[in-house]
């Protein structure tokens, strides 16, 4: 391409529920909470992203906070718009342009959203500058960016749990399968963590702070082998409504994301049982490949081989491996634009 890299500007985008990430050339670029904070009065784009994280729960009647995507799929066609606008111009931030380049972009979407899903993806990329806009499938995405060879004819599993969905998919021969897309993944691990703290403590707290004890105590087993400290939570009494401080215990976690973990576990088996045989066979010997910031739940690998009775790898840097994945495939664009929905 040469000297035409000046007109195109390539971006593949993991536009997922809790954090979008962007790579161009070859680079992690933008990797940003998806929210965004908009004047109510105005309709002004205030934040985009980490500071509108910072302002989310905190803000007065002028101002709210959106996020813009729900189970991995758009909730708020306009947000998500100027969501996007915002962090395409953070890639170009401080350099003087004469022109809009051309802009391509490849998005990674859950593997079980309807057209009509779709169709609101493509529309707010293509509402946001983009010329050319491919979607590719979140399981084929993460398999591509851990390092599986998808068009070999041999069974791979890839279990990504994002913050919207979890993603179930057999992969073999560049295609999917079978697959399994269920609604249960990282926001609902914070919302049941909310719930408890209600429930079992009488304690109000915010959706950051629910978020902060999962990362910090988040457990799937109440037994662990290097258990975490236990992590003091601040937030309201709602006995009297006077701020107070608590201490959670990684066990205490493990049992309140038990229901929800159960169902990720059943899914896992119900695609697993819908498997043909011979890759049955492939997947018996190449084990089960845990992405998605859901993978870092400490223990969750080990419960789903206790389940499984099968191998469960972790991927390396698994929060990445969508949108690694991603880049991949807007790099040899020709080679995987037939797994792709153009």
């Amino acid at each position: 391409m040469g000297f035409f890299d000046i007109f195109t500007q390539d971006l593949a985008i993991d536009l997922g529920t809790a954090n979008t990430l962007i790579i161009h050339k070859d680079q992690v670029v933008v990797d940003e909470p998806s929210i965004i904070a908009i004047n109510r009065k105005t309709g002004e784009v205030k934040a985009v992203g980490m500071l509108a994280q910072q302002m989310h729960g905190k803000v007065h009647d002028d101002i709210k906070t959106i996020r813009p995507l729900k189970d991995g799929v758009i909730a708020d066609f306009q947000a998500a718009e100027q969501m996007l606008r915002g962090m395409i111009g953070m890639i170009n931030k401080g350099k003087s342009r004469w022109f809009s380049p051309h802009l391509r972009m490849v998005i990674c979407i859950p593997s079980g959203i309807t057209e009509v899903e779709k169709r609101a993806v493509k529309d707010s990329a293509e509402r946001s500058g983009s010329k050319e806009v491919y979607l590719i499938p979140e399981p084929m995405a993460a398999a591509i960016g851990i390092g599986i060879d998808v068009e070999e004819p041999m069974g791979n599993m890839v279990i990504d749990i994002g913050g919207g969905t979890t993603e179930i998919a057999v992969i073999a021969l560049a295609g999917i399968v079978c697959d399994q897309s269920i609604r249960i993944a990282g926001d609902e691990f914070t919302s049941d963590i909310t719930e408890y703290m209600r429930r079992e403590h009488n304690m109000l707290v915010g959706e950051r702070t629910a978020e902060r004890i999962k990362i910090e105590v988040g457990s799937a087993m109440s037994e662990l082998k290097n258990p975490p400290p236990d992590y003091a939570v601040n937030g309201r009494d709602l006995m009297t409504g006077i701020p107070k401080q608590i201490k959670v215990s990684y066990s205490e976690i493990a049992t309140c994301l038990d229901k929800s973990i159960t169902k990720i576990e059943e899914a896992i088996l119900k695609a697993l049982e819908s498997t043909p045989p011979e890759l049955s066979a492939d997947i018996y010997q190449t084990g089960l490949y845990l992405t998605g910031g859901g993978a870092l739940l400490r223990g969750l690998d080990e419960r789903i081989k206790i389940k499984t009775r099968l191998p469960v790898y972790i991927a390396e840097d698994p929060l990445r491996a969508v949108v690694r994945g991603t880049g991949i495939a807007l790099k040899y664009l020709n080679r995987y634009k037939h797994i792709m929905t153009g």
